[in-house]
């Protein structure tokens, strides 16, 4: 597999009076094309600091972190807010929709900072309301929907544009059992349809189990990467893409 990010010696130290807080403390890790990535780990963790790191929220104290070739840690603000809008996308635990807007211009608003046309970017907006199921919805407000359909418009706003790496942070925190499944089936079928790398942040090992590989997280560091036979994955995909073949070679034959 290919690798798309590279972690190196990534460390976030915070200072309290004359004692080092390590957030993060040597972090080195790959995260490869196309896969499904959690990183798991307990409130206080370091995941999330983690997360910030990579989608260049925060700078770290030291280290490297190189997504397609290019070491975001040396960007300035402005070259790393674009790096974001062209190549990432987020699913929030808070939805983090604006209240006055509707479902639609929610998912487009986005697409006008990249300079889209208006009638390109509500096209492409209704298309994946319609794929994440809302097509009924597009003119509702967040406050006429219930938090599963909000967290559908937050996903559809991610993956309007097909970015090359979404991270979901606590994407179910908000939502009971039933919905959480739904959801987290509608993020990996996006992403493995869209071919892009998912980067999941959770606590809940449940949530977990949807990713190619768990990278533990605790005290700042790893402390576990596992291979996981997910429940959406890749031998999933592989399976079907297999069966498709023999079926051609059977009709070719």
């Amino acid at each position: 597999m290919e690798s798309f990010i590279k972690i190196r010696n990534l460390k976030k130290i915070y200072r309290m009076g004359q004692e080092k807080v390590y957030a993060l403390n040597g972090i080195d890790l790959d995260i490869y094309k196309h896969e499904i990535l959690c990183l798991l780990g307990a409130s206080g963790s370091g995941k999330s600091t983690l997360l910030n790191m990579i989608a260049g929220l925060d700078k770290p104290t030291s280290g490297d972190i190189t997504i397609g070739g290019i070491n975001i840690v040396k960007l300035n603000e402005m070259q790393v807010t674009k790096f974001r809008q062209l190549n990432v996308g987020f699913v929030f635990q808070s939805y983090n929709l604006i209240s006055t807007l509707t479902a639609i211009d929610n998912v487009s608003l986005g697409l006008i900072f990249k300079g889209v046309s208006k009638s390109k970017r509500d096209q492409m907006s209704k298309d994946i309301l319609t794929n994440v199921g809302l097509g009924s919805r597009m003119l509702h407000k967040p406050n006429e929907m219930s938090g599963g359909q909000q967290q559908r418009v937050s996903i559809a706003r991610a993956f309007v544009d097909k970015p090359k790496l979404v991270f979901a942070d606590e994407p179910t925190g908000n939502l009971d059992s039933k919905t959480s499944v739904e959801i987290m089936e509608l993020i990996c079928g996006m992403a493995r349809n869209f071919k892009q790398t998912l980067i999941i942040v959770t606590h809940d090992i449940n949530i977990s189990k949807y990713a190619d590989r768990i990278v533990e997280i605790k005290d700042g560091k790893v402390i576990r990467v596992e291979e996981n036979e997910s429940i959406f994955g890749r031998s999933k995909i592989d399976n079907e893409e297999n069966t498709d073949t023999d079926s051609d070679s059977d009709t070719a034959n």
